[in-house]
């Protein structure tokens, strides 16, 4: 379990993942998805510092954790906070990231990174894949997890919902999904295209173990979320919906369309940064 000393240290990690993240998008040429890297970073963090069983030297341990990101647009977010755990080079995404040849693509390639699962970024695949891997767990005896992150704006994917009920139907108890609920899609907010409420209703209409984050970007609350899971060995799969803030702590992203994607002049840069600091400083404060 997380006591206030882990809490401060993840906290920090999230911290320097955003001012990361900030001058990738600063000093890249063209745009990144900034907004939903924003809004899932603090559970990327967890998971990764915290939650699952993966690092660079676990790579052939076959009891080691899986994780699919489906949000596939998130790379660079997922980049950055596997950099941060050593699993790659911070400057080396920086100098290479988005050119052709590059193994920091726009959207994660297996076949150029180690510890990837998929190539994803068709939206709407990544859980389909996840029950695959985590019924082949359960064959072979496994007693590892299977995590899957996913967009909200994706789970209008009918290959969501079938995957749904197929690992329901299969009784993987090893099986995590972890939506990012900031309701935003690319070019509107989701309640005003497609009407999700009652959201939490619909997993658990599917058979799922349903946890809810209320604030998906606090860690206390991140934490202990992860920490309740029930036992892998269980035969109820479970998602996590972390409600979540698009562009969560720079102030002239938060919840705005625009900020989907873009790229950050000298000045955007720098204001952002503050914010960060700004952002930190209260949470210290609060912890």
């Amino acid at each position: 379990m997380a006591d206030k000393k882990e809490i401060l240290r993840l906290q920090e990690l999230a911290h320097q993942a955003r001012y990361d993240l900030c001058n990738l998008c600063g000093s890249y040429g063209g745009n990144i998805h900034m907004g939903g890297d924003m809004s899932m970073i603090d559970v990327l963090t967890c998971l990764f510092q915290h939650t699952m069983r993966v690092a660079p030297e676990l790579q052939e341990d076959p009891e080691r954790d899986r994780f699919i990101l489906s949000k596939g647009h998130g790379a660079a977010c997922m980049y950055i906070v596997m950099a941060l755990k050593g699993f790659f080079d911070y400057k080396e995404i920086c100098e290479t990231y988005g050119q052709i040849g590059s193994k920091y693509g726009q959207h994660p390639c297996k076949t150029r990174l180690p510890m990837l699962e998929a190539s994803t970024g068709s939206l709407g695949h990544g859980l389909p894949i996840s029950v695959g891997l985590a019924a082949s767990a359960r064959q072979r005896g496994q007693k590892h997890r299977v995590f899957c992150m996913m967009g909200d704006g994706e789970t209008c994917e009918g290959s969501v919902w079938e995957a749904a009920m197929a690992g329901r139907a299969q009784k993987l108890g090893n099986l995590v999904a972890v939506v990012d609920r900031n309701r935003q899609l690319m070019t509107s907010f989701s309640e005003e295209s497609v009407i999700m409420e009652p959201y939490a209703d619909k997993w658990r209409a599917f058979g799922w173990n349903v946890i809810e984050i209320r604030d998906g970007n606090d860690m206390s609350q991140i934490a202990e979320a992860f920490d309740g899971l029930p036992k892998s060995s269980g035969e109820v799969p479970t998602v996590i919906i972390a409600n979540t803030v698009k562009g969560k702590y720079v102030s002239f992203m938060e919840r705005q369309i625009k900020w989907h994607a873009g790229s950050l002049n000298e000045t955007d840069l720098q204001t952002a940064l503050k914010d960060l600091d700004t952002a930190l400083e209260k949470q210290r404060k609060e912890l």
